[in-house]
């Protein structure tokens, strides 16, 4: 290597017509830098103004030029180094690689800035902040040092192991799926920077796991008990203000809830004065209507008619609609949260809460033993509606779900549905 270096070194000339075009090299000569050309001019050494390391371009197989530093000061190490990162490029180019291996980080840090991006201008989906926290608590801490082109069967199934004691649990197929699609995103990444080419295919993610299982539902009697339990539970004394107001708010959370079938968090917490509206059909009949985003985009649903008093409560409580009628309140427009204290701050979930109502109530769990959520009281509307005969084309699209997803977790429901042809 030392030998063909010698042999191909000029020194201290101008650089070649062709070479020209490129800033840096015209830069250089401007300032009358000293230039070393190896490899016919693919290897360029130069020197920065005050910097006594060797820099070198060289070019790749595309035509692309490729700036790095050699970390060298004596021109023959520089030299050798440069030419053998060159040769290293070309002869990985040649073999459908990369022209050199990048680090499984590089490739998770592009992807979590792109999806913070798109997060912060609002065009990100719901499920993008979940693909950020796998990211962080999963795949950088397992595969952040490994060569992304060199991750194998073996090293996917460790992971897996790996990943599988740290959650502390078999994860469900949804979650699984979830970290299949995050390991998509990463690779498309990857693709897309030149960092892994189509030469090399990487082990798929596992999606076998557990299947979900619906959550519990309340049965119409247990609604009626909870929303009594309610008002008299607001109505206790409590050690703080705080604590008081965010039991009223939770009533009116609960109760919302129960009435529009929208999911409680990603959808219920963003609800604003402004995203109410009245609806009024071809018969006259005026309906309250809300706009909401969720995971399938955003969307309108059609409130139950008892939400009137609902509002009318939240209304009177907010010091910024006090005293006004919810036709002058949803006529404003007003951007502001529905869910939030006196102070204008909003409760970061209510989850905790409505836990402990439900533990000191003894509604915590159903007759099978499964501890219902927030999250129960979607289930339950979907289970309400589709006993009352509600269309499930029609259900689907007030949930922002799928006819399958439906069909899925309330085929148990078919025969209580068809009751009176099977009686």
């Amino acid at each position: 290597m030392t030998a063909d270096i010698k042999q191909t070194q000029i020194t201290w000339r101008r650089p070649p017509d062709h070479q020209k075009q490129h800033s840096t090299t015209a830069t250089l000569t401007a300032t009358a830098a000293p230039i070393h050309y190896y490899r016919d001019g693919d290897v360029v050494l130069y020197r920065r103004p005050n910097n006594a390391v060797w820099q070198c371009r060289y070019k790749l197989l595309n035509g692309e030029w490729q700036r790095v530093s050699t970390k060298q000061r004596n021109l023959v190490d520089a030299a050798q180094r440069a030419c053998e990162r060159y040769d290293e490029a070309r002869f990985r180019q040649r073999n459908g690689l990369a022209h050199k291996a990048y680090r499984f980080r590089d490739a998770a840090d592009a992807t979590l800035a792109e999806l913070r991006r798109e997060i912060a201008a609002g065009i990100g989906k719901r499920i993008y902040t979940d693909y950020c926290t796998a990211i962080e608590r999963y795949f950088i801490p397992f595969f952040g040092n490994r060569y992304i082109e060199r991750i194998d069967h073996r090293a996917v199934a460790e992971f897996e192991q790996w990943r599988n004691e740290r959650i502390g649990h078999a994860p469900a197929q949804s979650t699984l799926l979830t970290y299949a699609a995050v390991w998509t995103r990463i690779q498309q990444t990857a693709r897309e920077r030149g960092w892994l080419t189509d030469a090399i295919t990487l082990p798929k993610l596992s999606v076998r796991g557990r299947k979900s299982q619906a959550r519990p539902a309340f049965t119409a009697e247990e609604v009626q008990q909870l929303r009594s339990v309610m008002q008299s539970w607001c109505c206790a004394p409590t050690h703080t203000a705080v604590a008081g107001e965010l039991r009223l708010l939770l009533r009116d959370y609960v109760e919302l809830l129960l009435m529009t079938g929208m999911r409680h968090g990603t959808e219920a917490m963003r609800v604003e004065w402004q995203h109410w509206e009245w609806h009024t059909d071809r018969g006259g009949q005026r309906y309250l209507r809300l706009r909401v985003s969720g995971k399938t985009g955003a969307r309108w649903l059609i409130a139950k008619h008892e939400a009137v008093e609902v509002l009318e409560r939240l209304i009177q409580r907010d010091a910024h609609c006090k005293g006004r009628t919810l036709d002058a309140v949803v006529a404003a427009r007003l951007p502001l949260r529905v869910f939030r204290f006196s102070t204008g701050k909003q409760p970061y979930h209510f989850n905790a809460v409505f836990r402990r109502l439900l533990t000191e109530h003894a509604m915590l769990r159903d007759s099978f033993g499964h501890a219902r959520t927030l999250y129960s009281l979607r289930h339950t509307y979907a289970t309400a509606e589709l006993l009352a005969g509600t269309d499930i084309h029609t259900l689907a699209r007030q949930m922002g779900t799928s006819v399958v997803m439906l069909e899925r977790h309330y085929s148990k429901l078919t025969a209580t549905l068809a009751a009176g042809k099977l009686a």
